[in-house]
C-alpha cells in the first residue's frame, strides 16, 4: 500500500508488465522524449532497453498493424497515444482487425494489444485536441474500454488491460494524471468490476474518468443539505457491471450520469436505456444525465468557461432531483485555479 499519483501508478504498471513478460513492448509517440507522456513510461527504456520500450514513427494506422501482428506471435504491445485524437488515424486497424480476430478464427487466435489513449481539455485544446470520444469505441464488439479516474483503478486495471488476451482501449484523461491516492496492485487484477465510491439513499451518481473527481466534490458538498449519493465510478466502460447499477438504482430510485463526451451518442443515453429496460418500476422520476454540449470544443477562454460539467452542475442537479433549494456559492470559491487547467502543477506537455 503505497501513496502514489495517477501517472506513478501508470508508470509502476508497465514496470510490472514489462519485468513479468519478457514479450511485453512499450512504445508511441513521447514514450522517450524528456516528459515521458506525462511521467508515465519515466525510466522504463534505461531499465528494459530500446529494443522493448521506443519512440515510434507518426504513422499511428501502420504502428497498431506491427502491433497485431506482434500479437499474434505471442508479443503483447502496449501502444501509447499523447491524445485519442492521433489514435482516430488507426480506426481501420482497431475496428476491423484487433477487435474481430479472435471471433473470426473462432477463438483459436488473441490479439493481446493494450492501447492508452490521452484524452482530456482546457488550455486551448480546441476541437482537435479535446475530444471525449470513449462511445465509438464502446460500440465495437471486440474491443474492452477502460476509464479510469482514480490511482487505484489506473495502476491494477492497466495490468489486467495488458494480460488480457484481447485488445483493450485505455483511455486516461490528463488532469488525472498528478492526482494522489494509495494504491495497492493486485496479483489478479480483473476488468469489470464498478468502483463504488460512496453508499447512499436519495440518488444513484454514476460517473467516469474527470467527471469522478467532480462529482466526490458534489457529493461531499450535498451531505451538507443532508443529500446522499450512491456514487458508482464507471472505471470501465465494457464491460459494465450492470447489476451494481441496478442494485443502485432500485435503492435510491433516482439517477443521475455524469459523461465527459458530448451529449449526442453519448454512452450516458445508453445506460439509461439499460435501466428504463431493467428497473422502470423502481425508478420515481425520469433518469437525469449530464453531458457536454453538442458543438466542438472552443479553443477560446472565455467560450469554454461553461462548456464543461463541473462540481456545482452536479450538486445542482440532484438538488433539483431532491426538490431542494442550495446555494453553491462556497462549492465554486474554493476553485482558485483557472477553469481550464486543474491545478498549479499542470504544465503540458500539450
Amino acid at each position: 500500500m503505497t501513496q502514489m499519483r495517477f501517472s506513478e501508478a501508470i508508470n509502476k504498471a508497465l514496470d510490472i508488465a514489462l519485468e513479468r513478460d519478457p514479450k511485453t513492448i512499450c512504445y508511441g509517440l513521447g514514450v522517450d522524449d524528456p516528459k515521458r507522456i506525462f511521467g508515465t513510461t519515466h525510466q522504463l527504456q534505461e531499465k528494459y532497453g530500446a529494443d522493448r520500450v521506443f519512440d515510434m514513427p507518426i504513422s499511428e494506422n501502420a504502428m497498431t498493424g506491427i502491433a497485431i501482428g506482434a500479437a499474434l506471435a505471442g508479443y503483447r504491445s502496449i501502444l501509447s497515444h499523447q491524445r485519442l485524437d492521433f489514435a482516430l488515424l488507426s480506426m481501420d486497424q482497431l475496428v476491423n482487425n484487433a477487435a474481430k480476430w479472435h471471433f473470426m478464427f473462432g477463438g483459436q487466435q488473441n490479439v493481446p494489444i493494450t492501447i492508452r489513449m490521452i484524452i482530456g481539455r482546457g488550455w486551448g485544446q480546441g476541437p482537435t485536441h479535446s475530444q471525449n470520444l470513449q462511445s465509438w469505441f464502446y460500440h465495437i464488439p471486440g474491443l474492452k474500454v477502460v476509464m479510469p479516474a482514480l490511482p487505484q483503478d489506473a495502476g491494477n486495471l492497466l495490468l489486467a488491460s495488458i494480460f488480457d488476451p484481447n485488445p483493450v482501449i485505455f483511455l486516461e484523461h490528463r488532469w488525472l494524471h498528478n492526482i494522489e491516492g494509495v494504491v495497492t496492485f493486485s496479483d489478479q487484477p480483473v476488468i469489470g468490476a464498478i468502483n463504488h465510491i460512496e453508499q447512499g439513499n436519495d440518488v444513484t451518481l454514476i460517473s467516469s474518468s474527470y467527471l469522478t473527481i467532480e462529482a466526490i466534490h458534489a457529493v461531499n458538498f450535498l451531505k451538507n443539505y443532508n443529500i446522499t449519493c450512491d456514487h458508482l465510478d464507471l472505471n470501465c466502460l465494457n464491460p459494465i457491471d450492470w447489476q451494481a447499477i441496478y442494485k443502485s438504482v432500485k435503492k435510491t430510485g433516482h439517477v443521475l450520469i455524469c459523461d465527459t463526451a458530448v451529449d449526442q451518442g453519448a454512452i450516458a443515453h445508453d445506460i439509461i436505456s439499460h435501466i428504463l429496460q431493467h428497473c422502470w418500476h423502481d425508478l420515481k422520476a425520469k433518469p437525469e444525465f449530464l453531458t457536454s454540449p453538442n458543438c466542438c470544443e472552443p479553443t477560446s477562454y472565455a467560450l469554454t468557461k461553461n462548456y464543461h460539467v463541473r462540481s456545482d452542475h452536479i450538486a445542482l442537479k440532484i438538488a433539483e432531483m431532491c426538490d431542494i433549494n442550495i446555494d453553491v456559492t462556497s462549492l465554486t470559491q474554493h476553485k482558485k485555479n483557472p477553469h481550464d487547467i486543474p491545478g498549479n502543477w499542470f504544465t503540458g506537455s500539450f
